[in-house]
């Protein structure tokens, strides 16, 4: 009779895991210190969730509105937002600066969560810098540089 193997290795905390990563350097505290970031990293079931919740199936149809049927089936078209997806992963993912937060979303007129990455992130370098840290943190990004570092390494120092 074969041995049962030990399962306990597969027994992880329910916590959440929340590492920390550097912000945009244009986000500075009274020291002149770069605003440190908190990230939660998300579960694959509710990147999951995230991805189904801006993903559209419609059947496809002709010009004239006519179902498009080849080999007896409807044909059916899906259509993602994947750059809203990802957005709404940051707000997910980012437990400070919370954009979910009342007074922040009323401070940059928000009523949709998706919007306030944009908003908060305003400028190009500061979104892209934001989007890689969360999207690395979140096992979902490459390896990116930051002066001769990457964000797998800068998250790994973070961790320890």
């Amino acid at each position: 009779m074969p041995t049962k193997k030990n399962l306990k290795y597969f027994m992880r905390s329910t916590e959440p895991e929340i590492v920390t990563a550097p912000g945009p350097a244009s986000f500075k505290d009274e020291d002149g210190n770069v605003i440190m970031f908190e990230i939660k990293v998300l579960s694959q079931e509710t990147i999951t969730k995230i991805n189904n919740n801006y993903r559209k199936r419609t059947m496809a149809t002709d010009k004239k509105g006519n179902p498009l049927v080849f080999n007896g089936e409807v044909i059916w078209k899906t259509e993602r937002d994947s750059a809203r997806a990802s957005r709404h992963m940051i707000v997910e993912a980012l437990q400070y600066p919370d954009l979910k937060d009342p007074d922040l979303m009323a401070h940059y007129g928000c009523v949709d969560v998706t919007e306030m990455p944009m908003k908060v992130f305003s400028r190009a370098d500061e979104f892209s810098h934001v989007s890689k840290i969360v999207m690395a943190a979140l096992g979902l990004g490459s390896d990116i540089g930051t002066e001769g570092d990457t964000d797998e390494k800068n998250l790994d120092d973070a961790k320890n």
